[in-house]
This record gives C-alpha cells, sequence and structure tokens, in this order.
C-alpha cells in the first residue's frame, strides 16, 4: 500500500504546525473515523485493539460512549465519528491513547496503518478553524486526495467531563 502526499496550499509555514509534527517527521498511526481520515503520533497510541463491551455512563457528551475495562482500569470510550458530528459506523478497533496521563480509548472505524508524516505535509489550521476553539485537532495535510486531520489525544476530552468524570483517579 503506497501513501501519495501533496500539501494544502494555505498560507502558512510549515513551522506554524503545532505538536510533534512541527519541526521533524514523526510516525503517526492513520485511520478512519466516519468519513474522515484522521492521524496520531505514534507516541501518544499505547495500543490497538477489537472493541470491548462500553457500558454507558450519564450526563457526559455525546461523544463519550461510556466506559471499558482495559487491563484492569476503567477507560473512558471517545466516539472520534461522533465528536466530528458523523454518524459513523460501529467501530472496528479501539486506539487507546494517552490523554495527559489518562488513557483513552478512541473508537474508531478502521486502522489504515503508520505513515510517516512532517513539516513538509501539514499545514497549520486556517484561521476559521483557529477561531472554532478545539484544541483536538493539531494541523491538517491531504492524503491523495482527502483531507488528512492530525489530532491532539491530550485535548479529545475537555478537563470538565474530567472533573465530572465517575471513578476518575484525580477526583
Amino acid at each position: 500500500m503506497r501513501w501519495l502526499w501533496e500539501a494544502i496550499a494555505l498560507p502558512d509555514t510549515p513551522a506554524s504546525v503545532a505538536g510533534p509534527f512541527a519541526t521533524v517527521s514523526t510516525s503517526a498511526l492513520l485511520f478512519r473515523a466516519g468519513a474522515r481520515v484522521c492521524a496520531l503520533s505514534v507516541q501518544q497510541v499505547l495500543e490497538v485493539m477489537r472493541p470491548l463491551p462500553v457500558q454507558e455512563v450519564v450526563n457526559l457528551p455525546l461523544f463519550v460512549q461510556g466506559l471499558t475495562m482495559i487491563r484492569g482500569a476503567p477507560t473512558p470510550v471517545v466516539s472520534l465519528a461522533s465528536l466530528f458530528a458523523d454518524s459513523g459506523r460501529p467501530p472496528t478497533r479501539f486506539v487507546v491513547v494517552r490523554a495527559g496521563d489518562r488513557p483513552v480509548a478512541l473508537a474508531v472505524d478502521s486502522v489504515l496503518g503508520v505513515i510517516e508524516l512532517g513539516p513538509a505535509t501539514l499545514h497549520a489550521l486556517p484561521p476559521l478553524a483557529q477561531s472554532a476553539g478545539t484544541a483536538t485537532l493539531l494541523a491538517i495535510g491531504a492524503l491523495d486526495a482527502q483531507l488528512l486531520f492530525v489530532l491532539n489525544s491530550t485535548s479529545l476530552i475537555p478537563d470538565e467531563v474530567w472533573q465530572r468524570w465517575p471513578l476518575s483517579s484525580h477526583d
């Protein structure tokens, strides 16, 4: 499988790309969430697994599906398709990532592989996307004719949600 990369022509410089991709090439896990192709630095990924049973939890955002047990610890499950306001399909994989010092399972449609991403292939968010106030999205790029969304796992779940989270080790 060969991935062809081309940069999206946005008025910025490679140095304006945030996160681990700012100055050097970094290995990234590529996956599909609904209609979107996304990437995360492999440094943020703990493991990839088949989906486990999820217990719903009330009073949390719709993109948080609930809790699952991973390696003996209750772990929140985030539907990336729902986070992007996409209905998506039932997930075929959980991508377990570090969200700060806590694990989070991302429910994704499929895992596409590991690729090298760097500043030459990515661009900072356009001003309109920056003004949306989301820290979840680090940068954008292009994979063939599709947009590529580079995510920041540390901000997938806002602090105010963690504060309401049941069984939090940080209560």
